[in-house]
């Protein structure tokens, strides 16, 4: 197996709801038991410039003004994380958009309570990690570094 073929990168947001409860470092730890690897993060406070380039999708929806407003009212974590099928892995780890939705085990299932405050962004897709980590990261802040877990994660 080659490191091109478990190298998908996926884009994550840790949520002002998440900030602000103090799970930041569980959030994280899944992702790192799971044995993925975080090439980017950081801390910052997302603007509305940012929101909007974000969440352009939904623009003219009727929840679009209280989306912008929520990612802005508190520092949020974004993050850029690798490895084999990452965007699916972390989608699963994320648990359904809809807490009701989401199974225990699960980021959102375990914490979360409503649509609003689910806790964590990821991409759906690869064409919306291409979108999402222009937002937030230049090609210079995401950085390419082996683990060496790796070799029992991918090679054993």
């Amino acid at each position: 197996m080659t490191e091109t073929e478990f190298n998908e990168q996926t884009f994550l947001l840790i949520k002002p709801d998440a900030v602000q409860r103090g799970v930041i470092g569980r959030i994280i730890s899944r992702l790192e038991d799971k044995g993925l690897k975080i090439v980017a993060m950081k801390m910052l406070q997302v603007t509305p410039e940012q929101a909007a380039r974000q969440y352009e999708c939904h623009f003219g929806k009727p929840f679009y003004s209280s989306l912008v407003d929520f990612i802005c009212s508190s520092p949020s974590i974004a993050m850029v994380v690798e490895g084999r099928d990452a965007i699916a892995i972390c989608r699963k780890i994320m648990g359904a958009t809809s807490p009701s939705d989401s199974v225990p085990g699960t980021i959102r299932g375990d914490h979360a309570l409503d649509v609003k405050h689910n806790l964590i962004h990821g991409s759906d897709s690869p064409e919306s990690f291409v979108h999402e980590v222009k937002v937030y990261f230049t090609a210079e802040e995401i950085l390419n570094y082996r683990l060496d877990l790796e070799r029992w994660v991918y090679y054993s």
